[in-house]
């Protein structure tokens, strides 16, 4: 049987998900280098600035949003079922990023929120993640998936209170790093009380801050510390055929290749 040759199309779809190749690491490395750059950039512009700083700083970001089009339109050009995709959860992550390359021209002060949804876009790069810290563990897998997602929520918050209270109450929100600590200080229920939003849809977004932070919060650290319950009744079996280390105390095959392991264990404490 001839084998098919690899076209352009499944190529670019392999690559933009590939973490073994170093082609598929260097095209997700620098996707998450725009990313990254990306809030670098909304953030400078939150502090005092010269006008041609400010300038160049727009410009750039303008090409990482035509980039982040591109990586779009080339996703939606790969996928299988355009549909499906189109509905996806990622999709739409994508889509948000995008928007305001499009959206930008209208005089609306806060559609610019949409632009913090891009972070959301470190969550498909989970995978990425795990690979660059060489992290092989299930409970690893989950803390990293923990952290990215409250990253993404705090950055989002922030970088909405930032854009509805900084027209009408700059003094008190000046710069992003007061946006952030009332996010941090208001999704932790602490509420010193010394920041306040004063329009209706900043007060709305703190109490979105509220329940996020009394929901979501507790419920991702139950499920770290499930799986550190989990963690407290394996094993050290080192499996010499994948390299797997951790697996239930009576085990006597890899639950991930099947070969047999090792007698001798060390019970993780």
């Amino acid at each position: 049987m001839v084998d098919q040759p690899i076209t352009l199309k499944k190529k670019l779809s392999h690559y933009l998900d590939d973490f073994d190749s170093l082609t598929g690491i260097i095209i997700n490395l620098i996707i998450l280098g725009l990313i990254l750059l990306s809030f670098l950039i909304f953030v400078v512009e939150t502090y005092p600035i010269s006008e041609s700083l400010l300038i160049r700083l727009k410009q750039l970001d303008k090409i990482i949003l035509l980039v982040f089009t591109l990586e779009y339109i080339i996703r939606f050009w790969c996928s299988d079922n355009k549909l499906r995709f189109l509905f996806s959860f990622f999709s739409w992550i994508d889509l948000l990023a995008i928007v305001p390359l499009f959206v930008g021209f209208l005089d609306i002060r806060y559609i610019l929120i949409i632009r913090w949804f891009r972070i959301l876009r470190l969550i498909r790069l989970i995978e990425l993640a795990t690979f660059l810290l060489k992290i092989k563990t299930e409970d690893g897998v989950i803390l990293t998936r923990i952290f990215l997602s409250l990253l993404s929520l705090v950055f989002i918050y922030s970088g909405a209170i930032y854009q509805i209270e900084h027209q009408t109450n700059p003094q008190i929100f000046e710069n992003f790093f007061d946006a952030l600590y009332f996010s941090i200080v208001t999704m932790t229920t602490v509420g010193f009380g010394d920041v306040t939003p004063l329009s209706e849809t900043g007060k709305f977004i703190t109490l979105m801050m509220i329940i996020s932070g009394i929901i979501l919060i507790p419920w991702q650290i139950s499920i770290l510390t499930q799986q550190l319950l989990k963690i407290t009744n394996k094993s050290t079996k080192l499996c010499f055929h994948c390299g797997l280390t951790v697996h239930e105390h009576d085990a006597n095959f890899c639950k991930i290749c099947g070969a047999k392991l090792e007698k001798k264990q060390e019970i993780i404490s």
